[in-house]
Order: C-alpha cells, then sequence, then structure tokens
C-alpha cells in the first residue's frame, strides 16, 4: 500500500472563524499554526502546502497566563548600532493586538518558504467583524 501524497493542484482549502476572545494565546497560536500547516486534514503531507485560511476575530480580548504582561517583551532590532528595542507586551496589547497573535503563530510555523506562504492565510482583527464573508467562513470552537 502507498503513501498517499498531496499535490498542491489538489487542495481543497477552508475558511475558518475563530473567536479569542478569553483564549491564552499560546494554545490558541498553536492550534491556529496546526489548521493554517493542515494538519488537521488526513491529506496532511509535509512538503506541500495544504492549510486553511484562519480568521481570528477579537485579538484584544486575548489573555497571557501568569505575569507575562509585565514580564514579556518583544525586542526588534532597528538595523542602527544600539538598535535593539524592547515593547512591554501590555503596551503592545494595547496598541497592536493583531500582532501579538500574528507573531505568537508566525514563531510556530515553519522557517521557510512554506511558512511564508502559510503566514499569509492568517487574518486577525481586532473586533467581532471581519471582511470575509463572502467566502462564508466556517465557526471554529477551541478551546
Amino acid at each position: 500500500m502507498k503513501s498517499y501524497m498531496a499535490k498542491p493542484e489538489e487542495v481543497k482549502r477552508k475558511w475558518f472563524v475563530i473567536d479569542a476572545e478569553g483564549k491564552v494565546l499560546g494554545r490558541l497560536a498553536s492550534q491556529i499554526a496546526k489548521i493554517l500547516m493542515g494538519k488537521h486534514k488526513p491529506t496532511y503531507t509535509p512538503h506541500v502546502d495544504t492549510g486553511d485560511f484562519v480568521i481570528v476575530l477579537n485579538a484584544e480580548k486575548i489573555v497571557l497566563t501568569g505575569n507575562k504582561l509585565e514580564d514579556k517583551y518583544y525586542k526588534y532590532y532597528t538595523g542602527y548600532p544600539g538598535g535593539l528595542k524592547e515593547v512591554q507586551y501590555k503596551k503592545l496589547m494595547q496598541t497592536k493586538p493583531e500582532f501579538v497573535i500574528y507573531h505568537a503563530v508566525k514563531g510556530m510555523l515553519p522557517k521557510n518558504r512554506l511558512g511564508r506562504r502559510m503566514i499569509k492565510r492568517l487574518k486577525v482583527y481586532r473586533g467581532s467583524e471581519h471582511k470575509h464573508q463572502a467566502q462564508k467562513p466556517e465557526k471554529l470552537d477551541i478551546e
């Protein structure tokens, strides 16, 4: 019996909507990454992008456990000498909560061409409204 290998032209993509209200950031991000990679499908093939689209709503209502709001920092480098910048997650949650989810999910995807293609299918929104009604997204409950 041969193993099934999905071909890029055979992949059928679905759209899912996830409400992030009250969800823990890391646990939600790992579930989203799994969907983006296509690991929830029986046709999953590691070298083929078999994942689906994910729309995340209510990004500002995500929960960080413990004392991470004060203790955790997002670090980035500007490119200039001494240009290491740190932003506390508390401030990041107030200004760009979409980025917090995006960054967490991106860290859980493969670090290659496939991962860069997968992250483009993640749509994160601050409120409970999104502009993808035409795709008829399916509501997905993640614990």
